[in-house]
């Protein structure tokens, strides 16, 4: 069954740093793109940032130099280490992994649970 494990998650002061964690069960990450998603209360699901097969990190304006995103294929793990958290960086953040059908990769096929990530003054 494949699943996608979320942690790392918590509540943090403005200015501070987390590190959130996915790792899939079921299949390697390193076949395809895969992703992280916030979403705030009361607003729809956002990009937050990507990751390419090759390891070339993409991330939406908002967190551009302050969120880093990585993978470590011996681990089989993706990482988004966040700096300089804001409170509006406040939300449910979920991985999302692309799946490998042997051919092509199907956008968003996998998703976590979430993880809460709480920024406050």
């Amino acid at each position: 069954q494949v699943q996608l494990v979320e942690s790392g998650g918590g509540s943090v002061q403005a200015g501070g740093s987390l590190k959130l964690s996915c790792t899939p069960s079921g299949f390697a990450l390193s076949r395809c793109e895969m992703e992280w998603y916030r979403q705030a209360p009361g607003k729809e699901r956002e990009f937050v940032a990507r990751i390419t097969v090759g390891g070339f990190p993409m991330y939406a304006d908002s967190v551009k130099g302050r969120f880093t995103i990585s993978k470590n294929i011996t681990e089989n793990t993706m990482y988004l280490q966040m700096n300089s958290l804001k409170t509006e960086d406040t939300a449910v953040y979920y991985c999302s992994a692309d799946q490998w059908t042997g051919s092509a990769c199907i956008h968003g096929a996998y998703w976590g649970q979430g993880t809460q990530v709480t920024v406050s003054f």
